[in-house]
């Protein structure tokens, strides 16, 4: 956000009759009202979320079967 951005007196004008009454603001309204206040929200950078250690799944497995040895001749 720059140092000089502010709210324009109109801007404040329909966030004081949203207070009073919700119901009263367009659609026009309510999305000035929103690009008023991300336009003036800081610039960060977003959080990164650490990613999620994803656990192996225990398998039960079945015991080999011996193959019978081979006979010599």
């Amino acid at each position: 956000m720059a140092s000089n951005e502010k709210t324009s007196a109109d801007v404040a004008k329909l966030a004081s009759k949203g207070l009073k009454d919700p119901a009263s603001l367009t659609n026009v309204e309510i999305r000035q009202l929103a690009a008023s206040a991300l336009t003036q929200a800081a610039d960060t950078p977003a959080k990164k979320k650490p990613k999620k250690k994803v656990a192996a799944k225990s398998v039960k497995r079945k015991p080999m079967k011996k193959k019978p040895a081979k006979k010599k001749r």
